[in-house]
């Protein structure tokens, strides 16, 4: 039964105006935080454990990450990439203050290493580079922020490198359909040992870099939590195939090594001929020659599982030893890379790449080498339109909250057992209306739920939020959408709130059997550059209920846990820890109920939710509502400070959509508008706390909400903000 104070609060709200988000502009308020961006009242640089390295180094045990002292740790934090890794002294400072006070406990430096060198030679760099990056990482550390490396996407060739090359003027020309790339090692290098020693030299000459603010070589530095081979690149990638053409003397190595791969094997070209059916082997093709070609592209593996899926067969042989053969390459290239670093001295996490490479065959291939060099590390985005920057057109307007295991919580389905997991970059893009959902996702049932490790965010590119909606272009964690919410969820994560769940799902895979033709995974891909759709071969409702694993084990099975009725009702799968609940009716939403934070998510307009002590009602459509202790050992039941975080939509002044909010017909400009959340609450407590109204960085503007008989209302169309304060 609900308590006389519940249902006195159900009147009170029976009794309110109707109240939705087809409200008019004018009620939305402009977005106007403080030069000071976030204040003591909810700042989180106290929360961080400093200096970052006081614990020994980040190491890998089993699937989880941990201090060389055994101090458990997940990271929760953003990239910093291409020159920002290598900014002045003053802004520094300023960095390292904004990160720490809004709670990061980590960077991915991504993709810096471009021009970062002597200008001559592609490897070697000199103090006066590394000068400023030093002081970066050095006032970082002070902080409590460790530091990773993602410095080689397409390493760029230089004249110095030239002699040391099979062809140095064809690879200093090519022309990738990203212009970032070209002239860069990418792709190729996963076979051509000449650009996998200017890949390692480059990273072996940076750990044995000595730096002056710490003493340490970076091989020596604890704060140095991962290195990652390559960023977004693998054997199976399709770009490799257009480099091949630009690059003759590289297919010709390529085809070379696999004809004596298939010699080894095979013997004569009659034999092969014979195992491939007269199949897979065009014209002119032999290892006499030494000119078959492997066919590197993860499109034609992922078409050939597939078929052989729907016909039952085994998968074709020509197409089996081409994807071995990649495969083999691929892991001898992480090997050698593996062995080069632990060289040096370096202890910490390693991460092969964090690409996947399209479906089945493929995928698994290329999974399970990262898996045998390091941790898993994945990419995923959701939503937006086309291109790197905000343009009208048509986007894709869904929700993840609406389809459970849909967008980026997706990613999960790469997570393998006995490996960490990290997602180090991921976005809900705009124009999307709903973006204000994803960190919520990632916080609550990435990190929580299903035991991710490590999260960054993509991208920070200025310590302060930025002036529109967009920032250089549409990949932006300075929107209140985005690092408004962090005050709340970098409490939930560091104060472990939210329980590992149950493994439910464990799917089995057996390379070897794979490899023989079996087809144990039928899970297909559907991706639009970075963005990428994946369906599972089994119910994704399940990904709201507990763990999902992939296991590279002797046998291909899918096992699942026995789920309680219990668990499913009316639409709602309920966490096997009970902390979560998610709802796909209507449009969906989730709710929160842990000890430190509680919460809602999603379209739940008139739920009338009660998560123990917490009771509340929202009015919106749409909106993001979390309630937090403010203190690291005291739940809300027993908090002196609690936070509430309201967040619904942001755009920009006067941006404007088409009548179903499917294509974006102007940008608008600065400042950022806010639409209000209005919602109805109560805690049941012995005392009745001072509600104030904080301002857009969390300061106290003097102003209060009234409470009656226990209840509070707030309305964020009187009070124009996203923060308020209870105080015991």
């Amino acid at each position: 039964m609900y308590s006389p104070k519940f249902m006195f609060f159900l009147m009170v709200n029976m009794l309110l105006s109707t109240w939705s988000l087809a409200q008019s502009d004018t009620a939305w308020f402009d977005f106007r935080p403080s030069e000071d961006f976030i204040s003591n009242e909810i700042a989180l640089d106290t929360w961080l454990d400093r200096p970052a390295g006081k614990h020994g180094f980040v190491m890998m045990q089993g699937d989880k990450l941990v201090f060389e002292d055994e101090t458990p740790v997940k990271f929760w934090g953003t990239n910093l990439a291409s020159q920002l890794p290598f900014m002045a002294h003053d802004e520094a400072i300023v960095w390292a203050n904004f990160l720490s006070r809004f709670g990061f406990n980590g960077v991915r430096f991504h993709k810096f290493t471009w021009e970062a060198t002597d200008g001559q030679h592609s490897t070697i760099i000199t103090p006066e580079n590394w000068q400023n990056h030093d002081y970066l990482c050095n006032e970082l550390r002070k902080k409590g922020i460790y530091y990773g490396w993602s410095h080689i996407y397409g390493h760029r060739v230089l004249p110095g490198d030239s002699s040391r090359l099979v062809a140095y003027s064809e690879l200093a020309a090519t022309i990738f359909p990203w212009s970032h790339l070209n002239g860069s090692t990418a792709a190729l290098v996963n076979f051509a040992e000449d650009l996998q020693a200017l890949n390692i030299e480059l990273t072996v000459n940076m750990l044995n870099h000595v730096n002056p603010h710490t003493g340490l070589r970076y091989a020596d530095d604890p704060a140095l939590s991962f290195i990652e081979f390559q960023n977004e690149d693998n054997i199976f990638w399709g770009a490799i195939e257009e480099t091949l053409h630009q690059t003759p003397a590289y297919r010709a190595l390529l085809c070379q090594k696999f004809s004596l791969w298939l010699k080894a094997k095979y013997g004569t070209d009659k034999a092969l001929r014979l195992a491939w059916n007269n199949e897979g082997l065009p014209e002119g093709e032999s290892m006499l020659r030494e000119n078959i070609y492997p066919q590197p592209n993860h499109g034609l593996f992922s078409w050939e599982y597939e078929q052989a899926v729907k016909d039952n067969r085994p998968v074709k042989q020509h197409i089996l030893d081409k994807a071995e053969f990649l495969y083999l390459e691929q892991l001898k290239f992480y090997r050698k890379f593996e062995s080069a670093i632990r060289s040096t001295g370096y202890k910490g996490p390693l991460v092969g790449s964090c690409w996947q490479a399209g479906a089945g065959l493929a995928h698994l291939l290329n999974l399970h080498a990262d898996a045998e060099v390091g941790m898993i590390d994945r990419h995923n985005y959701f939503g937006g339109g086309q291109g790197h920057q905000l343009q009208p057109g048509k986007f894709d307007n869904a929700a993840m909250v609406s389809k459970i295991g849909s967008g980026l919580y997706g990613a999960g389905l790469q997570q393998v057992s006995g490996r960490p997991f990290a997602f180090s970059e991921w976005m809900s893009l705009i124009p999307n209306e709903w973006t204000a959902e994803s960190s919520p996702i990632i916080a609550a049932y990435g990190l929580g739920l299903q035991g991710w490790d490590a999260s960054y965010v993509f991208a920070t590119d200025m310590p302060h939020y930025t002036r529109t909606i967009q920032s250089h272009g549409i990949y932006n964690a300075t929107s209140p959408t985005q690092m408004a919410l962090y005050p709340a969820l970098s409490r939930m994560i560091y104060r472990g709130d939210i329980e590992e769940g149950q493994t439910v799902v464990n799917r089995k895979v057996d390379i070897d059997a794979m490899l023989k033709g079996a087809t144990p995974l039928n899970e297909t891909v559907r991706q639009d550059h970075d963005r990428k759709v994946i369906e599972g071969s089994f119910p994704l409702r399940l990904m709201a209920a507990g763990k999902i694993m992939l296991t590279f084990a002797d046998e291909n099975k899918t096992e699942y846990l026995e789920i309680p009725d219990s668990l499913w009702h009316d639409s709602k799968v309920t966490s096997t820890t009970g902390q979560l609940q998610w709802s796909e009716k209507d449009m969906g939403y989730f709710t929160i109920n842990s000890p430190g934070t509680k919460g809602i998510v999603g379209f739940a307009k008139d739920q009338h939710v009660v998560l123990d002590e917490l009771s509340f009602r929202i009015d919106n459509e749409f909106a993001v509502v979390l309630v937090s202790s403010l203190e690291r050992d005291s739940s809300i039941a027993n908090a002196q400070k609690i936070l509430v975080t309201t967040v619904a939509r942001a755009k920009n002044t006067g941006m404007k959509y088409n009548d179903d909010h499917t294509e974006l017909l102007e940008i608008g400009q600065a400042p950022i508008k806010l639409e209000p959340v209005k919602l109805t609450m109560s805690i049941s407590r012995k005392t009745t706390p001072k509600v104030s109204v904080l301002d857009h960085s969390g300061n106290k503007t003097g102003k209060s909400i009234e409470v009656k008989n226990g209840t509070w209302q707030l309305d964020g169309t009187k009070t124009e903000t996203i923060y308020y304060l209870l105080e015991y």
